[in-house]
C-alpha cells in the first residue's frame, strides 16, 4: 500500500518506489491502493506514458496483507516474473539501478538484506557461513542477525500460484513472509546483501518520515541529486530521449524541478542514485 505524504516531500512518496522500479528497467507497473485513494494516485503519475512505462491501478478492498497483491495483479503478471516494492520506502545508493536490473528475472525468489541498528523492529534474515538463507524471523525479540529484509522482492512466475494457496495468518492477513518461506522450503530463495553505501529509509511512522525527509533534503540540496525523480530515472535508463526529457521539463521550470531536469542532461557520468 502506498501513502501520499506531502508535509516533508515536495513530490509524493509514491515517486520513490516508482523511480526504483524504473531504474530496474521494469516496464509494466501496477499501483495498488485502497479503493478510496485510487483516484488521487491516478491523478499524479497517470498512465506512465510520459516515462515510456505502463502504469495500471489495482484496489485492495481491505488491508489483508501485502501478499494479496500478486492475486490482484494476476492478469498483469500473465504467468511472468514479478517485483514488489512497498510504497512507503526509499532506496538510494551507488549503482542501485544496475544491481536491481540483474534480479528482474529470478530463478525462484530474491530478497535483500540490509544491516539495521534495531533488527527487532523488522523481518530479519539469517544465513549460514556459506550464504545459504535460513528461516526469516518477523520482528523477533531476540533476532539472530542484524540484517533486515527491506520491502523489495523479486519472484519468478510461481509467485501467483503460491500466493493463491496461502492461508491468512495472525491478523487475518496474507503475509509476504509466508511466500518467502515457501520459496525457502523449495530451496529457491536467494539473498543479496545491499552495498554498504545503500540507504534504505522506511517512512511507516511519523518519526521515520521526518528522518527520511531530513536525509532527502540534505542529499538534494547539497550535491543536488534528486532521489525520487522518475523522469531522470527513465532518461538515464534509456527510455526517454534528450528531447523528450526537455519536453517534460518545460512545464515544470517554474517550480525548479524542470530546471533540475534540464541541468541533469549535462551530467555525463551516472549520478550516485543509478
Amino acid at each position: 500500500m502506498s501513502k501520499q505524504l506531502r508535509p516533508v516531500f515536495d513530490k509524493p512518496v509514491i515517486h520513490c518506489p516508482l523511480s526504483t522500479l524504473v531504474t530496474a528497467k521494469i516496464r509494466e507497473i501496477m499501483v495498488l491502493t485502497s479503493p478510496e485513494g485510487q483516484s488521487q494516485f491516478q491523478r499524479l503519475p497517470g498512465d506512465g506514458t510520459q516515462w515510456r512505462r505502463s502504469l495500471t491501478y489495482g484496489a485492495q478492498p481491505r488491508p489483508e496483507g501485502i501478499a494479496q497483491a500478486f492475486v490482484i495483479a494476476r492478469e498483469l503478471l500473465n504467468n511472468g516474473p514479478a517485483a514488489l516494492i512497498l510504497g512507503d520506502i526509499i532506496f538510494h545508493g551507488v549503482g542501485l539501478g544496475r544491481k536491481l536490473t540483474g534480479h528482474t528475472n529470478p530463478a525462484g525468489a530474491e530478497v535483500f538484506g540490509c544491516p539495521v541498528a534495531d533488527p527487532s523492529a523488522y523481518g530479519v534474515v539469517e544465513f549460514d557461513e556459506a550464504g545459504q538463507v535460513l528461516p526469516i524471523e518477523e520482528k523477533s525479540a531476540s533476532p539472530k542477525s542484524r540484517y533486515a529484509v527491506p520491502g523489495l522482492y523479486f519472484y519468478d512466475s510461481d509467485v501467483v500460484e503460491i500466493a493463491e494457496q496461502l492461508t491468512p495468518r495472525g491478523r487475518g492477513e496474507w503475509e509476504i513472509s509466508s511466500i518467502n518461506q515457501e520459496y525457502l522450503r523449495r530451496g529457491a530463495l536467494s539473498l543479496t546483501l545491499l552495498d554498504r553505501g545503500t540507504a534504505w529509509l522506511d517512512t511507516d511512522t511519523f518519526a521515520r518520515l521526518v528522518q527520511a525527509g531530513q536525509y532527502v533534503r540534505v542529499i538534494e540540496e547539497r550535491p543536488e541529486f534528486r532521489i525520487r525523480c522518475v523522469e531522470e530515472a527513465a532518461w538515464r535508463a534509456g527510455f526517454l530521449a534528450d528531447n523528450e526529457l526537455c519536453a517534460l521539463a518545460g512545464p515544470l521550470t517554474r517550480s525548479g524541478y524542470g530546471d533540475y531536469l534540464l541541468r541533469s542532461r549535462d551530467w555525463k557520468s551516472p549520478i550516485a542514485q543509478y
